[in-house]
């Protein structure tokens, strides 16, 4: 599995529940289309954590490069559904910073 790991905080304004909704929105849409396997949304605990990685961390798992690639590319269109989703997220957190991870060893390290 690759991990596309993400780290945000909150905007000015932005509440919560709603940015968590917006979450679930937008990567349910791409897990429905099969462009990522699965999600989780966390959040730092008692402040406990470095403060440059954000409040929130979202750990978007897919199966290999190219399916996560494929993600990008439905996201990359930035018309209809996909965009005001994407939006709805974007508009919400300041701070974003990612990473790419993987399982290890994976298969091919094998």
């Amino acid at each position: 599995m690759d991990c596309y790991e993400i780290w945000v905080d909150l905007a000015p304004g932005a509440k919560d529940t709603e940015f968590v909704d917006a979450i679930n929105a937008y990567l349910g849409f791409l897990q429905a289309k099969g462009t990522i396997e699965t999600f989780r949304i966390k959040r730092r605990k008692f402040g406990f954590g470095p403060a440059d990685l954000g409040e929130f961390s979202i750990s978007i798992e897919t199966r290999n490069l190219a399916q996560l690639d494929e993600a990008f590319k439905v996201a990359a269109t930035r018309t209809g559904e996909v965009e005001e989703l994407h939006r709805q997220v974007y508009s919400r957190v300041q701070n974003y910073k990612s990473g790419l991870y993987r399982d290890y060893p994976d298969v091919l390290e094998q």
